[in-house]
């Protein structure tokens, strides 16, 4: 919403891409968590019959979880940073619409050639023009 009030369209589909790219990596791996985590349970319990049963070990098991739940964390992690970035921007550039960006005020650089010293000067001229 921060994004419409400051007329950056542009952004939006940016802002919403990343969060629900996030969304859907947090969704993918918790799927996938439960499933391992459903099988590991099953071979506890002392059934052969999960769907990994002969093609993946039961350590195999608890180091797939391990992976899924640190990718879960993380893609959860990043959703929030986009999303924190999203709002600092759009106050950020909420900020600087009220920013005075009058030719009467001025911060240029000057570039100088000193005759006298047979030198250069380099500096900053700030004009204020009333």
């Amino acid at each position: 919403m921060g994004q419409a009030y400051n007329k950056k369209y542009w952004k939006i589909p940016i802002a919403v891409g990343g969060i629900a790219t996030g969304i859907y990596f947090y969704k993918r791996n918790d799927k996938q968590y439960n499933r391992y985590r459903d099988a590991y349970k099953s071979r506890l319990a002392g059934y052969e019959t999960d769907e990994f049963f002969g093609r993946v070990t039961t350590d195999g098991l608890q180091r797939a979880q391990k992976t899924l739940k640190q990718n879960k964390e993380l893609s959860l992690l990043i959703t929030f940073g986009i999303y924190a970035l999203n709002i600092i921007d759009a106050n950020v550039d909420a900020h600087l619409l009220q920013y005075n960006m009058d030719e009467n005020l001025a911060l240029k650089p000057h570039f100088q050639y000193n005759e006298k010293e047979n030198v250069t000067d380099l500096g900053l001229t700030l004009n204020f023009k009333f």
